[in-house]
């Protein structure tokens, strides 16, 4: 089975970007199942119902979320009615609307998608580790092909957490901090990962926030300043992970950025 995951799509140029971007993804890295968060991909801030159904029409499979998955209120709606797209199953609302957890066919079998958040310096119900053993057992009833979205600040939380699942899922890929890192790697017992996928959005920014804005904040100026979506050098990045057909387990994981400048 043949994975594409795309790192957080911030705002609408990077949405727009990943549209224009998709179909040559898929011809170059013949994906059996695409998977994009979009927790970002209303300015920055949450996602609209709009957004959603546009990045399902186009060919995802599955959307994750994050910290600001229930920002928009028309959003709620989605995640009731849309198994299709997730929210953290440790989203730190216990009434959230929505799962963390999809089970999807796909041409090369069923596969499932967790969404989990991190415990350090994010806000959660609870710590990933504590649920993933019955969240792992619960997909693994359906599917032997399982890719893992932790939305964590933290990297060594998200390089432990890879670690305590290595050998029983497909994937670990870390979103959240919108900076693409350079361990994309096999773990020993069959686990790809890679600590973050990157940002599908402008790169001439602070993670997708126009530069001045952020560069005020830390010096203690126009502290109230609405965050303003960056416009410049627009890149979409992610990760294409290949997994044995019969065990689930990778075989292999590459990043990629397309766009920029």
């Amino acid at each position: 089975m043949r994975i594409l995951v795309i790192g957080d799509v911030y705002g609408g140029v990077g949405l727009r970007a990943l549209l224009d971007h998709l179909p040559e993804l898929r011809d170059t890295f013949r994906p059996d199942l695409v998977v994009a968060n979009a927790e970002n991909a209303a300015d920055g801030d949450g996602t609209s119902s709009r957004q959603a159904f546009e990045l399902l029409e186009a060919g995802i499979d599955v959307l994750t979320g994050g910290n600001h998955s229930l920002t928009r209120p028309d959003f709620g709606e989605v995640l009731r009615t849309e198994p299709r797209v997730l929210r953290p199953h440790n989203f730190p609302r216990g009434d959230a609307p929505g799962s963390g957890v999809a089970l999807v066919d796909t041409a090369a079998g069923p596969a499932a998608v967790i969404n989990l958040l991190g415990a350090v310096f994010v806000k959660s119900t609870c710590s990933p580790f504590e649920i993933i053993d019955e969240l792992i057992a619960t997909a693994r009833a359906h599917a032997d092909h399982v890719l893992v979205d932790l939305h964590a600040e933290a990297t060594s939380e998200k390089v432990a957490f890879a670690r305590y699942v290595d050998g029983r899922v497909t994937a670990v890929v870390g979103t959240h901090t919108h900076v693409q890192t350079a361990d994309a790697r096999v773990l020993p017992g069959g686990t790809a990962y890679v600590t973050d996928l990157g940002m599908s959005g402008p790169h001439d920014s602070v993670i997708g926030v126009r530069s001045e804005i952020i560069v005020n904040r830390f010096l203690g100026r126009n502290t109230h300043q609405r965050f303003e979506t960056a416009e410049g050098d627009v890149r979409v990045q992610g990760a294409s992970v290949v997994a044995d057909a019969a065990t689930g387990r990778a075989l292999s994981i590459e990043t990629f950025t397309r766009g920029g400048g």
